[in-house]
């Protein structure tokens, strides 16, 4: 409020008068000398020299506030003089506009300083234990520069994985052509004179060459971009590039690249892009921007939707076995690619799988809100929200999933935090940075972009949260709009893995034979098929066929073009695609006929595994696909 106090030798500049006796104002002045910079000055009231430079002041108003005095002598304490000073800070003019405007404010406010300044040691515990010995906001230049590079490492298991198959997946003697596609596209386009708009309901740089070594180049340039973000040569232009190529191939990759971890990487990687520095060369540690707070909260809102709406789904789903915390007992033997330690957590008791799927509730519904309270609270968040996803990647193959996941928990530490886990040595050249350079401001994304932006991908996450819970209100029909136009790029998207639990394991097993009487199996290399063989950890890379295979056991092959394309290709003894599999059992020519079973698979318990060594159990349930030859594909 104002004092009434004017002084006869007004500072050049503000200057902030506190106690410097109290630990919790030090804290707290520690942070607004952060958000003031060199435009406000700061003194104790306990320096020797204020009585006489300041003699209007009373000595007992500095004890009971703090004192802003301003360059022309006016003399304002308490939440006025915090909301002024800082005012004098970049962006922070709305409290004090509010102050001004809105006397109910003001009043509220100045009885909120009272009650904190009276009880000022309370409130230093409390400080202490949300924020630990940092309350001033570091500028998580160590914290991007680890995330870009978590980032970076799972683009490149990306391309390198799936360049691996892309030839039996979707090259041209693959599973699902691109040539064969993009021709389609190209003739399905000029048949309804659709233009330039081809280019968004089908995004990609296939357009331009559709062949196999074209696919190759983009996985190749995926690779390479990779490295240089690794490296750190000009990573805004590289996740760009990234974010194109993979979007690219995601496109053309249709069935065989529609999981979501591929919309995260797309979305992570999208939304990186204004996280990442304005560099072309790497930096000194120490030169390296700050990067931008907008950045920072879409990605860690991001973390949020994808937590929050994980666990929305499942408890809105109807599903009689979340709501009755069963799910565990069916989850690690249905699940698509189990590993053996996911065997083992089969075997737990259900008082066990009870707890811990409440504990999964607790995690995804709860830790997520953690994300925007103070810092050691955020930590908890993190921690428990990272606990969660290793337990799942030691129990499931999901890709790169958890490990995105695990890398957007890396932006819920601060440079503070970060710098502790280094080695001594090197915790210098790490120094969390509390500054900011003219120059790092004039090389960040403009607020024109970043703004529109931040609130543009607010109001369309928050969109899609409300989806999880069944609500369509009508005032969002205008971001329905807008969530349909983007859906073809897969950058903004809902999550949420098993809303309905599969509570039995169908398996599709795939027989070749040359007589029609003996049949022999094909063995893939991460799906269930040899019930003597353990199940494997294949995460962070993804068998994208394995996978597929346990879709197409949910349904008919006749809802499963791919699969069918698939048995063709068998006939055909296409190298391409039998270099998918583990075993084919046909390597010196094709079969002359193929057929598919459909089997029930269980896990075996610990005494039937002792005694047989089998992993699983499994019953024939009947014909899947029954025997076809390359002359029933010409008939057709």
């Amino acid at each position: 409020m104002h004092s009434g106090i004017r002084v006869a030798t007004p500072p050049p500049k503000p200057l902030m008068v506190f106690d410097g006796d109290c630990n919790f104002c030090t804290l707290w002045i520690r942070r607004w000398q952060h958000l003031t910079g060199a435009s406000v000055d700061y003194l104790p009231a306990q320096d020797p020299n204020i009585g006489t430079r300041f003699p209007e002041i009373p000595r007992e108003q500095f004890d009971t506030a703090v004192q802003l005095i301003e360059s022309d002598g006016t003399v304002y304490s308490g939440a006025e003089a915090v909301f002024r000073t800082l005012a004098h800070g970049s962006h922070r003019q709305w409290p004090w506009r509010t102050y001004e405007s809105s006397p109910a404010f003001a009043d509220i406010t100045e009885w909120a300083y009272r009650l904190v300044a009276t009880h000022r040691a309370f409130f230093s515990l409390l400080t202490r234990w949300f924020w630990g010995r940092h309350v001033e906001p570091p500028a998580q230049v160590l914290t991007r520069w680890v995330f870009l590079r978590a980032l970076a490492v799972i683009y490149l298991v990306a391309f390198v994985s799936l360049w691996t198959q892309i030839d039996g997946l979707i090259g041209h003697n693959g599973i699902l052509p691109t040539d064969q596609f993009m021709a389609a596209a190209r003739q399905q386009c000029d048949l309804q004179g659709i233009g330039l708009d081809r280019f968004r309901l089908v995004p990609t740089l296939c357009w331009l060459d559709a062949s196999d070594s074209f696919l190759h180049f983009q996985c190749a340039a995926g690779v390479g971009l990779a490295v240089l973000l690794i490296v750190g040569v000009a990573p805004a232009p590289c996740l760009a590039l990234l974010w194109l190529l993979y979007l690219s191939l995601v496109t053309v990759g249709r069935d065989f690249l529609g999981f979501q971890w591929d919309n995260l990487l797309l979305e992570a990687g999208f939304l990186a892009i204004i996280f990442a520095p304005l560099q072309l060369l790497p930096r000194r540690f120490s030169g390296e921007m700050p990067p931008s707070r907008i950045a920072l909260w879409l990605l860690r809102l991001l973390l949020f939707k994808l937590m929050f709406s994980s666990g929305c789904v499942k408890l809105f789903s109807g599903d009689p076995n979340w709501r009755h915390l069963t799910a565990l007992t069916f989850h690690y033997q249905t699940q698509p690619l189990p590993t053996w330690l996911g065997w083992y957590a089969q075997q737990l008791p259900l008082w066990f799988q009870k707890v811990s799927c409440a504990g999964m509730f607790a995690i995804e519904l709860g830790a997520p809100w953690l994300i925007f309270t103070p810092r050691r609270l955020r930590f908890c968040g993190g921690a428990a929200i990272a606990f969660l996803q290793i337990l799942i990647l030691l129990t499931g193959n999901y890709a790169f999933f958890n490990w995105l996941t695990l890398a957007l928990c890396l932006l819920l530490l601060d440079d503070f935090a970060l710098v502790k886990l280094l080695p001594f040595k090197l915790r210098s050249v790490f120094a969390p940075v509390t500054g900011h350079s003219s120059l790092a401001t004039r090389r960040r994304w403009p607020r024109f972009i970043t703004v529109p932006l931040a609130i543009g991908v607010t109001i369309l996450y928050l969109f899609q949260i409300s989806l999880t819970f069944g609500a369509r209100p009508a005032w969002l029909y205008p971001v329905a709009i807008a969530d349909a136009w983007l859906e073809p790029f897969r950058t903004f998207s809902g999550y949420g893995l098993f809303a309905v639990m599969t509570t039995e394991r169908r398996e599709i097993i795939v027989e070749g034979s040359d007589d029609g009487v003996t049949w022999l199996p094909y063995e893939f290399k991460y799906k269930p098929g040899d019930v003597n063989r353990r199940p494997a950890f294949a995460a962070p890379h993804q068998p994208r066929l394995d996978w597929q295979m346990w879709f197409a056991a949910l349904g008919d092959y006749r809802e499963n073009p791919w699969f069918v394309n698939f048995c063709l290709r068998l006939l055909q003894g296409s190298p391409e695609v039998t270099a998918l599999l583990a075993r084919n059992p046909f390597p010196d020519h094709p079969p002359r006929y193929v057929r598919a079973g459909l089997y029930d698979y269980q896990f075996t318990g610990f005494t039937e595994r002792r005694v047989t060594g089998a992993w699983w159990k499994r019953e024939r349930l009947g014909e899947y696909l029954p025997p076809v030859s390359l002359a029933d594909f010409e008939k057709n």
